[in-house]
């Protein structure tokens, strides 16, 4: 911009300059043309910059992680004069890689475009125009703006895979504590009187007999064990070779290996609760159903300061002898690893989700050993995308 303006002043002051020496009326006529043009221009950018109305809508809030996210942005003005076709620069997000949208029409005061993006990677964003740009129709003058609005927020959501259901201490499954203790004749915890709906082998013959009303023993449910998912919410760690445009997949694969363990929990009908720790704090516990959950780790940053070792020393405080405890993680270090074998001496059984690009890493191997031999198990996760620098 600043070229051509210099360009065309110079001509401006040459042909001025020519018809002032020569008398030339030819050359008084361009420079005319040439400031009338200068004019006609900073005038309808003018007027078209304070009209300038950009609107974002996304056909929908919440998708989930790989699907097409479609975006319709409108860009209406009022300026009498027509201008150049505006020039939309789009917000880079960890789905939307900065870009540039030019809209086509010139001098149409309404438009209207569709920008379709993959849904990437899982998180919290706000995908939109990042700022405008307002031209005259021969490019003397630009002027950049900002929207007013930021746009809408876009929740993009782990997709749970299958896992193999957690096994308690002692081997129990969790709900089958339940169902033999509410089976048991001979450990009733109280008496009431019968309410229909009672099963009829709760009915305690001899006291309904006695009292002359049937009577049916209570039991007094006991504690299922519960399962502990420790889903490590510091920065990821990349293995060599790796730069930052791999993290998004890492921290991908770790969201989703925590819902999909907690999903699988859900369908057993098993207890679970999942602590998160960041910006957002929160106790997950089964009851809140799943979708809170997939929405809970959608808005999951990973910028924790608080280091991982310090949070599972505090939940060892908290365990309990049966359950089970589920880690999940990027980094296998030899304070981890000792860590996680004293959380299994504790009692419960203990599951480790290794997530990493490299699996032969011959230090880690010998740590994940380590861990086998104490009765842990080692599962790898393997992040779906992105290749070895």
């Amino acid at each position: 911009m600043r070229k051509t303006n210099l360009i065309m002043g110079i001509c401006f002051g040459f042909f001025l300059f020519s018809a002032l020496s020569l008398g030339n009326r030819m050359y008084l006529l361009i420079a005319t043309l040439i400031m009338l043009a200068w004019a006609f221009a900073y005038a309808s950018v003018r007027m078209a910059e304070k009209t300038v109305k950009v609107e974002t809508e996304l056909s929908g809030n919440k998708v989930n992680r790989g699907e097409v996210v479609s975006m319709e942005i409108g860009v209406s003005h009022k300026s009498l004069l027509p201008i150049a076709p505006v020039a939309l620069h789009m917000r880079a997000t960890s789905n939307t890689p900065a870009g540039t949208i030019h809209l086509t029409q010139l001098g149409k005061r309404r438009q209207r475009v569709t920008h379709k993006f993959a849904a990437d990677h899982v998180g919290a964003m706000f995908p939109g125009v990042e700022n405008y740009t307002v031209a005259d129709v021969f490019g003397f003058f630009k002027r950049k703006h900002v929207p007013k609005a930021d746009g809408h927020e876009l929740l993009v959501l782990p997709v749970p895979f299958d896992v193999e259901p957690l096994t308690f201490a002692g081997g129990d499954m969790g709900a089958e504590t339940m169902k033999r203790a509410m089976e048991d004749p001979f450990s009733p915890s109280d008496f009431r009187n019968y309410q229909p709906g009672d099963p009829l082998k709760r009915i305690h013959w001899k006291m309904s007999a006695r009292k002359r009303e049937i009577i049916v023993r209570k039991f007094e449910e006991p504690a299922l064990p519960d399962a502990l998912v420790m889903l490590d919410t510091s920065p990821t760690h990349l293995s060599q070779g790796y730069g930052d445009e791999h993290r998004p997949f890492l921290q991908d694969a770790m969201l989703e290996t925590a819902a999909s363990v907690v999903a699988c929990q859900i369908r057993q009908d098993n207890p679970v609760r999942l602590p998160l720790v960041g910006d957002r704090p929160m106790e997950y516990t089964g009851t809140m159903g799943l979708p809170t959950l997939l929405e809970e780790l959608a808005r999951c940053t990973f910028n924790e300061t608080e280091r991982f070792e310090r949070v599972l020393m505090m939940q060892m405080k908290h365990l309990r002898k049966t359950g089970a405890v589920v880690i999940i993680t990027t980094r296998l270090t030899a304070v981890v690893t000792d860590l996680i074998i004293r959380i299994k001496r504790l009692g419960p059984n203990v599951r480790l989700y290794y997530v990493t690009y490299k699996t032969d890493n011959p230090d880690r191997a010998l740590l994940a050993m380590q861990l086998q031999q104490a009765g842990v198990e080692v599962n790898y996760v393997t992040p779906q995308g992105g290749e070895e620098a």
